[in-house]
């Protein structure tokens, strides 16, 4: 993660750098007091509604009480991709630490160790975990691996880079071809120091010396029938 703002980036296999923007501990606990709003609304309804039901009333109001408060956001969290109605409201979304979406083993290990959080009182050992960390994790998050992100837009990217597009000067296998397109088309995808490192890697097949991103984009546009 820069260490000088909440952007946090992870590298996949691939060679692609997602980012994603790590959501501090203010606007959180600003999602958590919606739902905490819902959760006490809904449990307010029913309660008026079974408070004529006697014992039986109250065991239900109890048992709907205790899966509120523990299943509530495991529910949103992996039916709604990550998203409580708090964490939605306020743009937010749970994942796995390397940006993959949240799974059931994930949702639960955070949302049942909030107890963990909660202690002394008012979420204070969660939100000094939150502050003290660098991604923003309270003890929950660090069990499951998981992080708290804003929500971003699919971005669907078919713009090229703008190149002088040329053909290889020598056939290249399959495998190349489709190498060199993916480098091509992921162009913003990259950042800098992973766009050198591959194009010097993928040069070695052109023999190319000189500004080899430049004349692999060429290639990959004219692969892609820009002529």
């Amino acid at each position: 993660m820069n260490q000088l703002d909440t952007i946090y980036l992870v590298e996949t296999p691939e060679g692609i750098d997602l980012q994603a923007e790590l959501a501090g501990p203010i606007v959180r606990s600003l999602a958590y007091a919606i739902d905490l709003t819902i959760r006490g609304f809904a449990l307010g309804i029913i309660s008026i509604v079974l408070a004529f039901a006697g014992n039986i009333g109250i065991g239900i109001i109890l048992l709907i009480s205790f899966i509120l408060e523990w299943f509530y956001p495991v529910f949103f969290e992996i039916y709604n991709n990550g998203q409580t109605i708090g964490k939605k409201m306020m743009g937010l979304t749970v994942v796995n630490d390397d940006l993959t979406a949240i799974n059931w083993g994930s949702s639960l290990i955070r949302n049942l160790l909030r107890f963990a959080d909660f202690f002394p009182f008012a979420y204070l050992c969660g939100f000094i975990s939150m502050i003290l960390t660098n991604k923003f994790q309270r003890l929950g998050d660090l069990a499951a691996g998981s992080l708290v992100i804003y929500k971003q837009k699919t971005k669907i990217n078919t713009a090229l880079p703008k190149c002088q597009t040329h053909p290889s000067p020598f056939p290249l296998s399959f495998e190349d071809q489709i190498a060199i397109i993916a480098f091509t088309e992921r162009h913003d995808q990259l950042s800098d120091e992973r766009q050198q490192e591959l194009a010097d890697i993928l040069g070695d097949v052109i023999q190319q010396k000189s500004r080899r991103i430049d004349y692999l984009r060429g290639i990959g546009s004219w692969l892609l029938g820009v002529k």
